[in-house]
């Protein structure tokens, strides 16, 4: 038979009161006794690190009452997911694929006419207004209107996409007003 460590044997009296202080902090029985059970591990670990003529039972009960406030302040982090919902929501789509669309877009820009291109540009880019644009191309705000309908439908249709309804009404256009102005428009 295998002789048993000095400590063991100062540890097996002390389960019970550690089991009932245990019980006191987690009203659980279960949870009671895996924290009794971390407590055994715990010390056992640093078993060199007890002083013989010191308190046992203090030292153990203060390894387990860190011990429970230490999963305490665990589990205030943790989050419950058994369907996995959470942890999909913190999902984040691959940064590149913006960054080629965006490229793709700055391409397809610089495709346009520059008629159609300068008023695209100062009002997408810039933000200016469809006047500021206007006075900037030296045309109405009619013909800025209509230059940035023909370049956000052949922006679309470069890009191969299907124009979107909020696209042809954009909110700066008045519905129904007159496109006039210069021929060229």
């Amino acid at each position: 038979m295998t002789e048993r460590h000095p400590f063991h044997i100062l540890l097996t009296p002390q389960t019970r009161a550690l089991k009932q202080f245990a019980l006191r902090l987690t009203g659980d029985n279960h949870r009671a006794e895996d924290l009794v059970q971390a407590t055994l591990l715990k010390a056992w670990a640093k078993r060199d690190s007890f002083e013989p003529n010191s308190n046992l039972r203090a030292w153990l009960f203060t390894i387990l009452r860190n011990t429970f406030y230490s999963d305490l302040r665990k589990s205030r982090r943790e989050v419950e997911d058994i369907d996995g919902i959470r942890a999909a929501a913190l999902c984040e789509e691959p940064r590149q694929d913006h960054v080629l669309s965006l490229k793709e877009l700055i391409s397809a820009i610089g495709g346009l006419p520059l008629k159609q291109r300068k008023p695209v540009v100062l009002m997408g880019a810039y933000g200016f207004s469809q006047l500021e644009a206007a006075v900037a191309c030296g045309c109405t705000v009619g013909t800025i209107k209509s230059r940035v309908s023909r370049a956000r439908t052949t922006l679309c249709t470069l890009l191969d996409h299907k124009m979107d309804a909020s696209i042809r009404a954009a909110p700066d256009m008045e519905p129904g007003g007159g496109y006039g102005g210069h021929p060229e428009s």
